[in-house]
């Protein structure tokens, strides 16, 4: 129970009381699933609080911290690029199999939450 306080904040999740209060019939499980979404509601909302707090909080800190993200973006993707090019790349040009999730991974995660978390800032800022 304490690593799941510890990952999720101060969200209350006091799952003992909350599966003593519901048992097996169907309207009881359908309070326990409202509960949970609830709970999970909660930890996610606390996350993203957390995660715009410091964002702002570096982007207040001066230029390194303001611009370490965007630093360290670049970084990453510039050096992947260049292994993943180079990797057995010494006559036909072929990026290995094997780099393509990773692509898809790092494509879809740190850019969309770069630019997303980016637009949603410059919406809150009107």
């Amino acid at each position: 129970m304490n690593i799941l306080k510890k990952l999720f904040g101060n969200v209350s999740l006091d799952v003992n009381n909350l599966v003593d209060n519901v048992v097996t019939t169907a309207e009881e499980r359908k309070t326990l699933k409202i509960k949970l979404k609830q709970v999970l509601s909660q930890a996610e909302n606390s996350a993203q609080e957390q995660v715009t707090r410091r964002w702002e909080a570096d982007s207040k800190a001066g230029w390194l911290p303001a611009n370490i993200r965007p630093l360290t973006l670049v970084f990453l993707t510039v050096i992947f690029v260049i292994i993943s090019m180079f990797d057995g790349n010494i006559g036909d040009f072929c990026i290995s199999p094997s780099y393509i999730p990773i692509y898809q991974t790092l494509l879809l995660c740190v850019y969309s939450a770069y630019f997303a978390g980016r637009s949603i800032e410059k919406i809150k800022n009107k």
